[in-house]
């Protein structure tokens, strides 16, 4: 699954010190106390799983990695937290998130969860007749693989519930929405009207619109519905800034951005009104800046401009993935291709005329190796180290797997995606495909750099999901099928790392965050409980304690 970016809801001197090592105070400097953490497991994020007794902080910056008494040496006068013997571990970061959706989805109607059809009715009478009254309803979060009636909702199953105004609702995935009738006719649809290359409109048997848009032909909804305003953009950023802290991420790459949402972040930052780091990749529709400049830093260090974000397809689940070969489950369609390749081509050329990043949503084989295609027509296929990234990189073909370590192509990846999809892509994809499917382990032992994240508001956007899912590969429930492909699962180290030191890699931040090491940002993430260690089943469970983000305590604590 993956999210649309369409959709009205969306918008360094040291010394040896006690058997570590310390950084050298600069002279001249004011020093302020800082911060000390001991008192529980405290991994670094370097070598298999290395532990110290306690890190200390002054500034923004990590002064000391090793035993108590060092650090307390380090930082004199430091403030000391004591763990209590929580896990602390390098600042974990979403490599793969939509900020203000995320803080929309706070807002608008929530159907994250829903069961049925007949739970997500409930839902909208709900908001319709206590929280939304009047005016168009927009929601998000339904996905239909799980329900009872094992079909995507309809017009009639809204206008069931509301008939006299607009009401669209948008998957989980972001790539397929629902309309009821008003909506329909608002957005002036109908039997005769052609979808737009990309995009695929439901009918029913009377070839009228049944309700269900899907990726590039949601515009033709989305487009005509009232969008949120700046004040409501704003507040969506804000919650998502706190959400976000509370459950322990300290930064974000932050995909398919509009410049009012750029524009936004860069102001709340210069109020210090912002806590996480977030690293920026445009929307086409909003890159003229970073196409123009390159990749650029605001005042606070906070806010990065990094490169644009483009779409090879669509999603798996509203069976828009691009395959090489038919769906199982529909014979004869291989899915939608998002952007022309010789126009995804041209993208590419321009960012790196500026040395901007580019990162690209492929989900299926066809839509994957075409991504590929074109980062080896702009690049070659030698290894780079311009750090493209394709976006999911969900179903590979055996040919093109290694190709990512060959080119120097990051697969940003997230593990939540699989232990959700791998209910339903069985039956999409079939035995065979199958196994080329969120196929984490094989990249790793390829050589390729494979970065986790979340692809919230697509899904919840908890890290401790997202370890869990890496690690396990196992349903929250603790279910896996015979075809869940369990030897793709990570190691422990692995999964830390692909929320670490991966995702700093991601950015070319490797030398600045992502191990707790000295001269490195002070990001630090406390979770109640070890996850290295603890049963598996136990880490969804866990909460976090204490956020950490350039040496201030931002959650907790």
């Amino acid at each position: 699954m993956s999210h649309q970016t369409q959709s009205p809801l969306t918008r360094r001197a040291a010394l040896t010190l006690s058997g570590a090592v310390a950084l050298v105070p600069v002279i001249g400097r004011a020093q302020t106390p800082g911060l000390l953490i001991a008192g529980g497991p405290i991994y670094t994020g370097r070598g298999d799983g290395e532990r110290v007794e306690a890190v200390a902080m002054r500034g923004d910056r990590i002064v000391f990695a090793g035993p108590l008494s060092g650090a307390k040496h380090a930082a004199p006068g430091a403030r000391q937290i004591d763990l209590a013997g929580a896990a602390a571990y390098p600042g974990f970061v979403d490599s793969h998130a939509h900020l203000t959706e995320i803080g929309l989805r706070e807002m608008t109607l929530n159907l994250e969860g829903s069961a049925s059809v007949t739970d997500l009715q409930a839902r909208l009478r709900a908001w319709a007749t206590t929280t939304q009254p009047a005016g168009p309803i927009l929601g998000r979060g339904w996905i239909e693989t799980h329900w009872p009636e094992q079909r995507f909702p309809t017009r009639a199953d809204l206008d069931a519930v509301v008939s006299d105004r607009p009401v669209y609702l948008t998957r989980a995935d972001g790539h397929a929405g629902v309309a009821n009738s008003a909506a329909i006719a608002f957005a002036g649809v109908t039997a005769s009207t052609v979808p737009p290359a990309g995009g695929e409109i439901l009918r029913d048997g009377k070839g009228e619109p049944a309700g269900l848009f899907v990726d590039n032909a949601m515009a033709l909804v989305e487009g005509k519905l009232p969008k949120p305003g700046p004040a409501m953009l704003r507040e969506a950023l804000i919650r998502a800034d706190k959400l976000y802290r509370s459950r322990g991420w300290t930064g974000v790459h932050n995909v398919s951005v509009f410049q009012d949402d750029l524009d936004n972040l860069r102001d709340l930052a210069r109020g210090g009104d912002w806590g996480l780091r977030v690293d920026n990749y445009m929307d086409p529709l909003g890159a003229a800046e970073v196409l123009r400049t390159g990749p650029s830093v605001d005042a606070t260090g906070k806010i990065r401009l990094r490169g644009i974000k483009l779409y090879a397809d669509g999603a798996l689940g509203s069976r828009g993935a691009a395959l090489l070969a038919p769906y199982d489950d529909k014979p004869g369609w291989t899915g939608l291709l998002r952007t022309p390749q010789a126009e995804i081509i041209g993208w590419m050329r321009k960012a790196k005329a500026v040395n901007a990043q580019v990162a690209i949503h492929a989900i299926g084989d066809r839509g994957n190796r075409l991504a590929l295609d074109a980062m080896q027509t702009v690049l070659g296929a030698a290894h780079t180290d311009r750090r493209w990234r394709v976006e999911h990189a969900q179903t590979l073909s055996p040919a093109d797997l290694p190709r990512f370590a060959a080119m120097g192509v990051i697969a940003s990846m997230q593990p939540s995606h699989a232990i959700g999809d791998l209910y339903f892509a069985p039956a999409r994809l079939g035995a065979e495909r199958l196994k080329g499917a969120y196929a984490w382990n094989s990249l790793l032992k390829s050589g390729a750099v494979v970065c986790g994240g979340s692809d919230a508001p697509v899904e919840k956007g908890d890290p401790l999901v997202e370890f869990y899912a890496a690690s396990y590969r196992h349903a929250l429930n603790g279910f896996a099928g015979p075809d869940w492909g369990l030897d793709e699962a990570v190691t422990r180290v692995q999964a830390l790392r692909m929320f670490t030191a991966s995702a700093a890699y991601a950015i070319g931040r490797e030398h600045d965050l992502g191990t707790l090491a000295v001269g490195k940002r002070a990001d630090v993430t406390v979770f109640d409980r070890d996850l290295m260690t603890v049963p598996f089943r136990d880490i969804p469970g866990a909460r976090a304690k204490m956020t950490v983000i350039a040496g201030r305590v931002v959650h907790g604590a």
